[in-house]
């Protein structure tokens, strides 16, 4: 998720609603490790398997941050 461009409805999440900050936190540590994992030069099957998990957990939390976003969008 891109933190770096405003989005003020991830900014008011971010400071009301804890799911959202763990969400953001959790997608921001899959985002780290799987930097590290890219890196490799000869990642061992573990690691390639741990990648594509990490990839999928990734878009998940990013499917329910952004249903956080649409969801306090129709509410408000």
């Amino acid at each position: 998720m891109d933190m770096s461009t405003a989005d003020p409805v991830r900014d008011e999440l971010l400071r009301s609603n804890q799911e959202f900050r763990e969400l953001v936190h959790q997608h921001e540590d899959f985002e780290k490790r799987l930097s590290e994992l890219t890196h490799l030069t000869y990642p061992t099957d573990d690691e390639q398997f741990e990648e594509a998990t990490l990839k999928k957990k990734k878009l998940a939390v990013k499917d329910e941050i952004y249903a956080l976003m649409q969801q306090h969008t129709v509410s408000h």
